[in-house]
């Protein structure tokens, strides 16, 4: 397979449900877990006599998620009815949108390493789900659990613009970011609330059309997205390469084996045979009604971080970790509020270093973090004030970390103290300088590094206590001057 002679384009559709309490056209609950079966309506299952009502929260869901990636909010919108038939989709139709759906437009800034990237979206449209099939428990058999069904979700399409997985996983993520960030979805790709389709095609390099594309469906976990598209890269060139066609078709990832399978032929949207919802009205959102739900959206993590780089004088790397999710950004300004005036550079390199390096390790999520930002911020007032070192203030951290306890206690109880004493540190320097009459002479003939062997041995002697700016002045001093 020669990859370099080719180009892959990829387009994502992702499924966001909605935070909301209730479905998207009924009042049933769409709590997670429930017993199968129990928390799908007449108006779920589609019965005779009943009707569909909007859910006013899912809408204005999909107007937070409007603003957020600037997008054109239609101001009206129509549901449409997606004829199909599958088992788990009592009704044989599914209400979403097609020809005029209610966010349209917009873009999302991702980051790669390759440098910065905007990706375009061609439209976010409201629609319900579909239950569930269940195989694993059946025996030949299979179950339908229908409690999904009706659930709102947020279906968000790119434009065909990434050229590979890391691109596409990129965009994955800063969009799980996103959608958890102004709060309409709560993100578990566990339980099925944020889930990806991936239409993955191959071109020759240089060629403008596009070639035929395979949809890989219901991708929740980001690793698996990767690992489905490189799988579908690998196995469209090797087939065109080999003399056969791509066959437009959706197409299952399965992690076990680490390869995508053939589900069914994929279907154009005439084959839907889309046709506006007689039951559902023209969907009207009024400019008022997005000022509205404009004056409740949260900073977004661009105005965030520009302003932490603007105003706080942070690195744009630093700026982007701190505003690649909600929790991070909540926890430094936090962070920032208690610690009374300490460097906001410090407090970031803080939450991107030592903070974040015993999350990864400990496996946990940042909201979990056993040193709260008040906490840290006693730490770094510390620090700041000279009371304790650099070094001392790691020590200090990991003991807070692992067994608990307030800095201030932690440094009087444990003799943590940073020794600034002028006098304590002339007498440790002026023993060792006494002892070492050999690297003297050398320092003086011009060895600079023999500068580091007396800082290591009074750091020693003073078991890390010593200041280290007043110990590297005092030291200099007098090593040019004995």
């Amino acid at each position: 397979m020669t990859r370099a002679n080719w180009e892959v384009v990829i387009g994502l559709e992702t499924h966001a449900q909605l935070s909301t309490q209730s479905k998207i056209f009924s009042g049933a609950s769409v709590a997670f877990g429930a017993e199968p079966n129990t928390q799908a309506c007449a108006v779920d299952l589609g019965l005779p006599g009943v009707l569909p009502v909007p859910n006013r929260a899912a809408v204005e869901r999909a107007i937070r998620f409007g603003l957020a990636v600037g997008a054109h909010i239609a101001p009206v919108s129509i549901f449409a009815r997606k004829n199909y038939f599958y088992p788990d989709l009592p009704k044989g139709y599914q209400i979403s949108q097609m020809e005029i759906p209610v966010v349209q437009g917009g873009s999302l800034r991702i980051q790669t390493k390759a440098g910065e990237k905007i990706v375009n979206l061609t439209r976010a449209h409201l629609e319900e789900d579909a239950g569930k099939s269940l195989h694993e428990d059946f025996q030949g058999q299979s179950g339908i659990d229908l409690n999904r069904a009706g659930t709102p979700l947020l279906e968000i399409v790119t434009e065909p613009e990434m050229r590979s997985s890391e691109e596409a996983v990129a965009y994955a993520r800063a969009l799980h970011a996103l959608v958890r960030w102004i709060e309409i979805c709560d993100g578990n790709m566990q339980e099925g609330s944020f889930r990806c389709d991936a239409n993955v095609s191959v071109r020759p390099l240089g060629q403008k059309e596009f070639g035929t594309r395979c949809e890989i469906k219901n991708l929740n976990s980001f690793r698996f997205l990767e690992r489905a598209i490189e799988f579908e890269i690998k196995r469209q060139i090797e087939l065109i390469e080999d003399g056969g066609q791509v066959v437009q078709e959706t197409r299952l990832f399965d992690p076990d084996r680490d390869e995508t399978r053939s589900m069914r032929s994929k279907e154009d949207a005439h084959d839907y045979r889309y046709f506006p919802d007689p039951d559902l009205p023209p969907l009207c959102i009024s400019e008022e009604w997005i000022a509205e739900v404009a004056s409740g959206m949260p900073e977004l993590p661009k105005s965030r971080r520009q302003r932490y780089v603007n105003e706080l004088g942070l690195r744009e790397y630093d700026a982007d970790l701190l505003t690649a999710t909600r929790e991070a950004g909540e926890y430094f300004e936090a962070l920032r509020a208690a610690a009374n005036g300490v460097d906001a550079k410090l407090c970031a390199n803080w939450v991107n270093g030592e903070l974040s390096a015993a999350i990864n390790r400990a496996g946990l999520e940042l909201a979990d973090a056993k040193v709260n930002p008040t906490q840290l911020a006693a730490l770094l007032v510390r620090l700041a004030d000279g009371t304790i070192s650099g070094k001392i203030a790691k020590e200090l951290f990991e003991i807070m970390w692992s067994e608990g306890g307030e800095a201030d206690a932690l440094i009087e109880s444990r003799g943590l103290r940073q020794i600034s004493d002028t006098g304590a540190l002339e007498g440790v320097l002026k023993e060792l300088i006494a002892k070492h009459p050999d690297q003297v002479e050398e320092y003086r003939g011009g060895k600079d590094k023999v500068f580091g062997f007396f800082v290591g041995q009074a750091m020693k002697a003073t078991q890390g206590k010593a200041n280290p700016a007043q110990l590297n002045a005092l030291l200099k001093a007098l090593l040019l001057g004995g």
